[in-house]
């Protein structure tokens, strides 16, 4: 018996190599074509983009992709996370002009919960929206941008006010990163 279950252990460890090892390299490709398609969305027309890596506070990666015509920045696209999703993280692709405006914003994983948190995508819901054409300064309160139930200026979705919170959240440390990179400074 101990000779047929280690059989089938290692049959069974061999074959989960074997899918890892096949899957692995599609799977990177799928996210970074979503990631690039996220940032066309942000920020429209650019021609080139430079990236960089910025810590925010706890010391979580955003990364800053400043995108180019002609040589002059057009806009920032800034991809950025929360870890107080209802499932836990949300990453999200926040597009700003060089004045601080959020162009647009594109949820690009989450793990929340169907027909409620996964509102957050304009998808499913126009919650997104109100975040759009403002700036950042615009949408906070007290300088941090938060939902009404918490004496902020954000709708949230009815039933996900976590869900809504963490996309604030994730919102508020791209604007974050974006005035910190407009100011030279690197979180």
């Amino acid at each position: 018996m101990l000779i047929v279950l280690m059989s089938v252990t290692l049959v069974a460890g061999l074959a989960l190599s074997l899918a890892y090892n096949a899957t692995k390299e599609p799977i990177a490709q799928a996210k970074e074509e979503k990631k690039v398609t996220a940032i066309k969305e942000v920020i429209a027309d650019f021609e080139t983009m430079e990236e960089k890596t910025v810590q925010d506070e706890t010391g979580g990666d955003l990364v800053v992709y400043t995108c180019l015509s002609q040589g002059q920045e057009v806009g920032k696209a800034i991809q950025s996370y929360s870890m107080n999703g209802f499932s836990g993280r949300i990453d999200i692709m926040v597009g700003f002009l060089p004045d601080g405006t959020i162009t647009k914003t594109v949820v690009l994983q989450h793990a929340e919960t169907p027909g409620l948190g996964d509102k957050m995508d304009v998808a499913k819901s126009d919650f997104s929206m109100q975040f759009w054409n403002k700036k950042g300064s615009d949408l906070q309160t007290n300088g941090v941008i938060r939902v009404s139930k918490d004496g902020g200026k954000i709708d949230a979705i009815t039933a996900a006010t976590i869900s809504s919170r963490a996309f604030s959240d994730a919102i508020q440390r791209a604007y974050t990163a974006f005035q910190n990179d407009k100011n030279g400074g690197d979180n």
